[in-house]
């Protein structure tokens, strides 16, 4: 009898405790792995919100910009029936994808020709790790750039799209807009459509 209650009473032996050890080290490994995936998956929600940010005012920046049979600074935008050399006034004045006569968003002086049309933005790129750092605002020139934005970066694509009325490729412009923020990798990419309702407005 005394035997059987001394036995009852005894602790936990050695090797229950090391199994418990390791099970609960497992746990414990297995939880830690979970909490760094999830950390490392989840983005925090104001670095999403600004790259939308970013990416939708630069879309609709350019949608605002007119789409003219000529670049405006043609003395013919005004009367050209079609984009020919012939109707611009040259062939310097034909309006077609990526800047012309020296045009920038940012120019490093504000007497410099700027961005007056939609084509204009075609392979336009800014922020990180391009030749202009840091998003700037259109009013600003070449130096400045707007604070806390230096790891963002945008590019864009304009190109003639075929499958929208009115006429055609020529009349119809897809222009796609690509913000990311760097470090982290969030990316978010906007589309939009442009269409030549008013070739003879700049």
């Amino acid at each position: 009898m005394y035997k059987a209650r001394r036995r009852s009473s005894a602790g936990v032996t050695i090797i229950e405790l090391v199994v418990f050890i390791i099970v609960f080290g497992l746990g414990i490994a297995a939880l830690l792995m979970l909490y760094t995936q999830l950390t490392r998956a989840s983005v925090d929600p104001m670095i999403r919100k600004q790259t939308l940010a970013i990416a939708s005012s630069l879309l609709e920046e350019i949608e605002l910009r007119p789409f003219t049979y000529c670049d405006p600074d043609s003395p013919n935008v005004y009367s050209a029936t079609d984009s020919t050399a012939a109707e611009c006034g040259g062939a310097a004045f034909v309006e077609g994808p990526g800047a012309e006569g020296g045009e920038a968003r940012n120019p490093a002086n504000i007497s410099d020709p700027r961005f007056d049309n939609v084509s204009d933005y075609h392979l336009f790129e800014m922020g990180s790790g391009t030749t202009s750092p840091g998003i700037k605002t259109v009013e600003s020139n070449g130096t400045a750039s707007i604070a806390g934005l230096a790891d963002y970066a945008v590019r864009v694509t304009v190109a003639n799209v075929a499958d929208l009325p009115p006429a055609g490729a020529a009349d119809t412009l897809l222009i796609t807009v690509t913000a990311q923020h760097v470090p982290s990798g969030v990316t978010v990419s906007l589309q939009g459509y442009r269409l030549r309702y008013a070739p003879n407005s700049p």
